[in-house]
């Protein structure tokens, strides 16, 4: 389980950058296009069906490594100790919560970019969801310095 363990925290950990990568290009087309007022491509929906799907996958890998790693039975057995303690705190409760939050609104951003058909509210939004889904995830980022924080990068158990 130990090996699986690994494996899974280095998948979660390099699709938080793929998460964050693309999250970047559908927010800089999302922003041109609003402002710039361009036409919506089909380039513009794929990004950000890849933004969608890359958060999916990513909260699929946390969703395991929250039940693998016990995350759930020590929120279950020993609550008010977890709630005390910033760093149990953030994985049992916060970065999971957050999580979850950022990726429906990124789908509801996706979902409501679908449903109209002018590009400039098209771009304007996405533009407005992805970013309130962004603001999301970078809240429940453990970055390093941080009471539950990890580091940058981690293949594999080697932390860079």
């Amino acid at each position: 389980m130990q090996t699986v363990n690994l494996i899974l925290l280095t998948l979660h950990n390099l699709t938080r950058w793929l998460v964050l990568i693309f999250a970047l290009l559908v927010l800089i087309r999302a922003f041109s296009g609003w402002f710039g007022k361009k036409t919506y491509q089909d380039q513009d929906r794929r990004f950000l069906m890849m933004y969608t799907s890359v958060f999916d996958l990513q909260v699929l890998f946390g969703i395991i490594l929250f039940f693998t790693k016990g995350w759930g039975g020590v929120m279950i057995n020993g609550g008010s100790e977890v709630m005390s303690n910033s760093a149990l705190r953030f994985f049992a409760v916060e970065h999971w919560v957050l999580m979850l939050l950022a990726v429906i609104v990124a789908h509801i951003g996706s979902s409501q970019a679908k449903k109209v058909g002018e590009s400039l509210k098209k771009y304007r939004r996405t533009a407005i969801w992805i970013s309130l889904s962004i603001i999301l995830v970078l809240a429940a980022i453990p970055w390093p310095g941080m009471a539950a924080g990890r580091p940058l990068l981690r293949l594999f158990g080697i932390d860079f």
